[in-house]
């Protein structure tokens, strides 16, 4: 072994030394991917910047650190770095009634200030579909109502209208609902709930999907992270993963555009200390 060591210009300490040192960070590594796997068993496909949110704790308990970089890197090593997934699938058909964008030029500081809603569609075995009707308080992110339909009719739209509205706890004053001009959310039944609870009606420009981008996200986070992007076997298996899906959301997963607090956390006051959002001005 001196023999070797020398032929390198090191000493047996310095060998046995960075061996030790390797087999250290090995354990360390294994404890690391150990902890982002027990996460991802519920997040399946959180990304790396909220993994590191979510283990620090875990990390400062076993004294142990690791920066973004390193976490990128080890998950890069281990093939565990989430990858994107693009779909599209038509959910918006336009009706004739209209209301004026008041989106632009807004800054959204508090909740119920601004909600936003959309539709999307989960597929099921034999070329059928499932559709998920949302609405998201936008300052907190967090998803106040959501109903699955076997149909794209307005039923859907209406029932997460309600269960958002039963969440209040006083009449909302001001409060701004923006969507698309799909007929879901144009048509007589959901627009007299909106008269009767006094809340203005925004809607996007057709064909614009960044009219809508925040509700977009949400929807994109759903499907990406909680795979509602599967293929489900039939209709009765969608809804408690729906209903899971939205729970941790909400709840347990940290949002980068609120300081790394959760949806619920802002939406209910817990932590208030976050950036407004600003809406450009049309120009």
């Amino acid at each position: 072994m001196d023999q070797i060591c020398g032929m390198f210009g090191i000493s047996r300490q310095a060998h046995y030394q960075k061996t030790w040192r390797e087999s250290d960070r090995e354990q360390e590594n294994a404890m690391i991917l150990e902890m982002v796997r027990k996460i991802r068993r519920k997040h399946a496909r959180m990304g790396t910047r909220k993994l590191l949110d979510k283990i620090q704790p875990r990390l400062a308990n076993h004294g142990l650190r690791i920066g973004r970089d390193g976490l990128f890197d080890l998950l890069r090593r281990q093939n565990l770095l989430v990858q994107p997934k693009k779909t599209f699938r038509r959910t918006t058909v336009p009706n004739h009634y209209r209301a004026p964008n008041r989106l632009p030029g807004l800054t959204i500081a508090y909740p119920n200030q601004v909600w936003v809603c959309d539709i999307t569609y989960l597929v099921l075995e034999v070329n059928r579909f499932a559709y998920l009707f949302l609405l998201m308080d936008l300052f907190s992110r967090c998803i106040l109502g959501w109903h699955v339909a076997s149909s794209l009719s307005a039923t859907g739209a209406v029932a997460s209208l309600e269960m958002s509205l039963s969440q209040l706890g006083y009449p909302p004053f001001g409060l701004i609902h923006h969507s698309d001009h799909g007929f879901q959310y144009t048509s007589h039944g959901y627009m007299e709930i909106l008269l009767q609870h006094h809340i203005l009606p925004s809607m996007g420009a057709i064909g614009n999907c960044y009219d809508n981008i925040y509700a977009e996200r949400v929807i994109g986070i759903l499907k990406n992270e909680y795979s509602l992007d599967r293929l489900f076997v039939d209709f009765s298996q969608v809804e408690p993963v729906v209903n899971e899906a939205i729970r941790l959301y909400n709840t347990d997963r940290p949002h980068l555009s609120l300081k790394m607090a959760t949806p619920k956390e802002v939406y209910a006051g817990i932590v208030a200390d976050v950036p407004r959002i600003s809406i450009p001005a049309v120009r």
